[in-house]
C-alpha cells in the first residue's frame, strides 16, 4: 500500500480527547453491523471535516482498523488542513476510472488508519457518489476494516451527503453550537430521511462552556459535546 505522512496533525487537549473518547463509546455501542458511517452537517464552515477525521482518529488508537474517505469532492480542506508530505490522487480520480484502488488508497504514519483523499474536483460529484463504483468500494471496505468513515459535503448546500449516506450503515450531523436553528437542523434531518437512511444521532461542535456553566466547569473553550437521539 502507498504510504503518506500527515504533517499537521497535532494532539488534542485533554478535554476534547475525552469528548472524542465518548463519541467514540458511543458508536461501538450502535453494534458490529454499523461500519460505514457518514457524517454531513447543515452549513459549511461548523467543523464537519475536523470532527470526521478526529473520531477516525479515535476509533484507530483504540485498535479499530480505520478507514477515512474524504468524499467532499466538492470543497475538502483536508489535504489543506493535514499537509500530506507528497502529492497524492484522490476518490474523484478512482471513481472517474483514472486510477485504480492502490493509486488512491494510503497508509497514513497514525497507527491503523488509511485514508482515500478527496481528488481534484469533478463536474459530477454527485453522480459519482451515486455511482456503482462508489457502492462496490464501500462494499469492499466493509470487508477490510472495523470502520470506514465518510465525510461528505453540508447537506444544506447540496445533495451529495445524502446520494453517500445511502451506502453508509448511519450518518452523524455536525452541528455548530447557537448558529444552527432548531427548525434548518429538523429540515436536514427530514431530507436524510428521505433517503431511508440511519440516523446515529448529532454531534453539537464548539459549545461554549462559559455560555452554559450548567453543564460543565471551567475556563472557555471550543469543547466537543455529543448528544445521541
Amino acid at each position: 500500500m502507498l504510504q503518506v505522512n500527515l504533517e499537521n496533525v497535532h494532539k488534542l487537549s485533554f478535554k476534547s480527547n475525552e469528548a472524542y473518547k465518548q463519541l467514540r463509546t458511543n458508536i461501538l455501542f450502535c453494534g458490529k453491523d454499523t461500519k460505514v458511517i457518514c457524517l454531513t452537517s447543515c452549513l459549511p464552515n461548523e467543523g464537519k471535516s475536523n470532527v470526521s477525521f478526529h473520531l477516525a482518529m479515535s476509533l484507530a488508537e483504540f485498535g479499530k482498523k480505520v478507514v477515512f474517505i474524504d468524499a467532499d469532492l466538492r470543497k475538502s480542506v483536508i489535504v489543506g488542513r493535514y499537509k500530506p508530505d507528497h502529492e497524492v490522487l484522490g476518490l474523484s480520480h478512482y471513481l472517474t476510472g483514472q486510477y485504480s484502488l492502490s493509486d488512491v488508497l494510503y497508509e497514513t504514519n497514525i497507527e491503523n488508519l488509511d485514508i482515500i483523499f478527496s481528488g481534484p474536483i469533478p463536474p459530477n460529484p454527485a453522480e459519482l457518489l451515486g455511482s456503482e463504483t462508489f457502492g462496490h468500494l464501500m462494499e469492499m471496505f466493509r470487508k477490510v476494516y472495523d470502520y470506514v468513515i465518510v465525510d461528505t459535503p453540508p447537506l444544506g448546500s447540496v445533495i451529495d451527503s445524502a446520494i453517500a449516506a445511502e451506502q453508509s450503515d448511519g450518518v452523524l450531523l455536525v452541528i455548530e453550537a447557537d448558529a444552527i436553528s432548531h427548525k434548518f437542523a429538523q429540515k436536514i434531518l427530514k431530507q436524510l430521511s428521505k433517503g431511508h437512511c440511519r440516523i446515529l444521532g448529532a454531534v453539537l461542535n464548539r459549545y461554549d462552556v462559559v455560555k452554559n456553566p450548567h453543564e460543565y466547569t471551567g475556563k472557555k473553550y471550543k469543547y466537543y459535546y455529543k448528544y445521541y437521539n
